[in-house]
């Protein structure tokens, strides 16, 4: 697999430090919403993503076909966390 593309966590947003409000409590994933074999397009959901307050649909910011998916519901994520592996069309 010459040509993959990984998709990792998003940086959380810079509320969550001065505020902190919605993300009082664990980061976790509620839903994955691709599995391996999975085609997606640039912006379309991967997870649904638990803060305690609030809840987050994470996009993917590639195209391509799910090669693997790196973590599970209920798994907590930190910045940076590899969710998916991707093969670029």
């Amino acid at each position: 697999m010459a040509n993959t593309i990984e998709v990792r966590m998003p940086k959380y947003p810079e509320c969550w430090e001065t505020c902190g409000n919605c993300a009082n409590g664990s980061v976790f994933i509620l839903e994955l919403l691709v599995k391996a074999g999975d085609r997606l397009e640039r912006d379309d959901n991967i997870l649904t993503l638990e803060t305690g307050k609030v809840a987050l649909d994470i996009p993917s910011p590639y195209a391509g076909r799910v090669l693997e998916v790196h973590v599970t519901e209920g798994d907590n994520v930190d910045e940076g966390a590899l969710l998916v592996t991707l093969e670029p069309d």
